[in-house]
């Protein structure tokens, strides 16, 4: 296997868009930017591929030649990602269908269902001549199969889906009636007899059954995860040293990354924090998210240097915040930094997105030196490449959890996922607590607190483990409206939280959610702290309150709880509480169950800067970063060796957006 041994630094490269005279101006202006990798061929279908019976390899030869000439390491895109339309003209039936039957067609890009046999096996041939053409080129160091699945197609209803779908359950359930059973049939006289009597969940006169729109949402990511293991066999017929990815898209609802992550021998996803927020907590998690799915190094795999194209508004970056949040992503686990794209287009949609090269001479753009800067600046960090992110807690993802928490008939619908998931990751940061995120079938052990965060959905599996993790000395916290359904969306009976109640110590009579404008307040250790979206009704089955509600018949009843479990502690927080509380909860946890942080290991005090450590066989690199408008002073237990100034340290000071990587001799 290609082994990495240097931060990838480049861009999406899109060649087929320029003369030779330009290509070969790239090649300097990439030495000059310190660029060593670099994606190419992800749209190139038609340019090798001009119709059904010619595959015309001559452009792509003389580019890979001329890349591996200039040192520039290659990631090969087998080119699957928009279909040429001479397919499409010939094949119409390949093309998705809206949820009102109406088929899409050619013009934009991944314009193709799901289960189109028809696309199948065009890719698998395209994705074949690809891998057969350049398997043993020696500048190929990475296979980038399609592109971004499902980022615009997450759902069709044409009639192969259908019959696919019914398929699909088929095989999970084997017979019609565990079928019924899981999908709780009897109500609304729902029950089936054959398969072929089920239909996609498409237009309905009301609510539709859950769990069937559960299944259909593990469908569409299992029929996309298809199209990609059909891909990458195809060029494994070719090729078996060489690793493969795809381009995920970090906090993208539709696929399932933990899934697809086994399927990978590197996790890479394409950021785009909007410059407008000082600190994008979503983007920053997603790093964190990214890199767990593996537990090992990922790759940003684009990124933009300044402004994209696709929002309402959109923001450039600012001096100096591209390169702290590139560094934001190195501080987390990534071993490579890439942008999309080299040279920004003429023409097409994405046209004013920028690139590394803008439309202007690059010498005069601020954009071109700082991305130029930065990959001549990473040069010296090759030591890091490998590295492994060192996590102090866990917390629980799961994206089925994600999509059961987000359909309809729940008993407040402004309650999402990401949005609670970013409170709480804000309120760790803002405590320098560093995260690994966890599927709840992964061990639980050799973590001290694990969080499970509105997890609504969750199997008795998972409730047990969390009760053996809890009484061998784990400490664990989860919040309101977790642990209510299995994973067939049936309410666990006997009371809620059902799959926590015991561990937990209470119950909840009675769920009281509030209106998006209605602000109450909960009394903690004699502070009022802002509330919203929710309240519950809470008996104390052993319990202690930590907080009470102060509104309503709620009043002095408990809103946060604690309970000592065999030898360990559980938390459970029955609100959405203000930023500043849940900081405050979080620090008391940490304080009650006399938990540690990794950076306690090398500050002699706790700072307002962001810290995360990477650990390698030999050394430790600590991140320091500074997302703060003030200057930071740190001091080390230890002396150091600061990486990007080049000199031995004992303390420091770090203006704003600066950033700076301490070594540390293991030991």
């Amino acid at each position: 296997m290609v082994d990495q041994k240097q931060i990838y630094y480049g861009a999406d490269y899109n060649p087929e868009q320029w003369s030779q005279e330009t290509i070969k101006e790239d090649m300097r202006l990439m030495r000059e930017a310190g660029v060593n990798y670099v994606s190419i061929n992800i749209f190139g279908w038609v340019n090798i591929q001009p119709n059904e019976s010619t595959f015309d390899f001559t452009f792509l030869d003389w580019l890979m030649d001329l890349l591996y000439e200039n040192n520039i390491a290659i990631d090969l895109a087998n080119g699957t990602a928009s279909p040429p339309a001479w397919l499409v003209k010939k094949y119409p039936e390949m093309m998705p269908m809206t949820i009102h039957g109406n088929r899409l067609v050619h013009g934009s890009r991944q314009h193709y269902c799901p289960t189109s046999p028809i696309y199948r096996d065009y890719a698998r041939r395209l994705s074949e001549a690809v891998a057969k053409r350049y398997s043993q080129h020696p500048g190929v160091v990475m296979w980038h199969i399609n592109n971004e699945y499902t980022c615009h197609i997450h759902e069709c209803y044409c009639p192969n889906c259908r019959a696919s779908f019914q398929n699909w359950l088929e095989k999970k359930y084997q017979t019609i009636e565990a079928l019924n059973t899981a999908w709780s049939t009897k109500f609304w006289s729902q029950t089936y007899q054959e398969w072929d009597e089920i239909f996609l969940p498409e237009e309905m006169p009301t609510f539709k059954n859950p769990c069937q729109q559960l299944d259909y949402r593990r469908f569409i990511s299992d029929m996309n995860l298809e199209i990609y293991q059909i891909e990458k066999k195809a060029i494994q017929t070719f090729s078996s040293n060489i690793p493969f990815m795809t381009n995920l898209m970090g906090l993208h609802k539709y696929v399932d990354g933990f899934k697809w992550a086994s399927e990978m021998d590197v996790v890479s996803w394409n950021a785009y924090p909007n410059p407008f927020e000082s600190l994008p907590y979503p983007q920053f998690l997603a790093n964190d998210l990214m890199r767990s799915l593996k537990k090992k190094p990922f790759l940003i795999m684009e990124q933009a240097p300044s402004a994209v194209n696709w929002r309402q508004v959109n923001g450039a970056k600012k001096p100096g915040q591209m390169r702290l949040w590139s560094y934001e992503a190195l501080a987390h686990g990534s071993d490579g930094m890439m942008f999309f794209q080299w040279r920004q287009s003429q023409g097409g949609a994405e046209k004013f997105h920028s690139a590394i090269v803008p439309h202007g001479d690059p010498h005069t753009s601020r954009t071109f030196r700082e991305c130029a800067a930065l990959g001549n600046e990473l040069k010296q960090l090759n030591g890091i490449v490998g590295s492994r992110f060192v996590a102090d807690i866990a917390i629980v993802f799961d994206w089925e959890n994600w999509w059961a928490l987000e359909l309809d008939a729940k008993p407040n619908a402004n309650i999402r996922y990401i949005h609670q998931m970013r409170a709480l990751y804000a309120a760790l940061r803002a405590l320098n607590i560093t995260v690994d995120f966890i599927h709840p079938s992964e061990s639980l052990d050799g973590y001290p607190l694990v969080i499970a965060y509105n997890l609504y959905s969750a199997s008795e599996e998972f409730g047990n483990k969390v009760k053996e993790f809890v009484a061998n000395g784990g400490t664990f916290l989860t919040n309101f409206f977790s642990g209510i359904v299995n994973e067939n969306d049936q309410v666990y009976l006997g009371g809620y939280p059902g799959l926590f109640k015991e561990v937990l110590g209470i119950t909840v009579e009675e769920f009281q959610p509030l209106k998006p404008e209605i602000q109450q307040q909960v009394h903690f250790k004699n502070k009022f702290y802002e509330n919203r979206r929710w309240e519950e009704l809470i008996h104390l089955q052993g319990a202690t309150p930590l907080a009470t509600f102060t509104s309503d018949f709620l009043k002095d009843s408990p809103a946060i709880t604690k309970h000592r479990f065999g030898k360990g502690l559980a938390y459970y927080l029955g609100t959405e509480l203000e930023q500043e509380g849940l900081t405050d909860l979080l620090n008391d946890i940490f304080s009650d169950a006399k938990l540690t942080k990794v950076a306690e290991s090398y500050l002699q005090d706790n700072s307002e800067l962001s810290v995360t450590v990477r650990q390698g066989p030999t050394h430790i690199f600590l991140f320091l970063l500074n997302h703060t408008n003030d200057s930071q002073q740190v001091q080390f237990l230890s002396e150091g060796t600061a990486l990007l100034s080049k000199r031995k340290v004992c303390e420091l000071t770090i203006a704003p957006m600066e950033v700076e990587i301490i070594k540390f001799a293991k030991g």
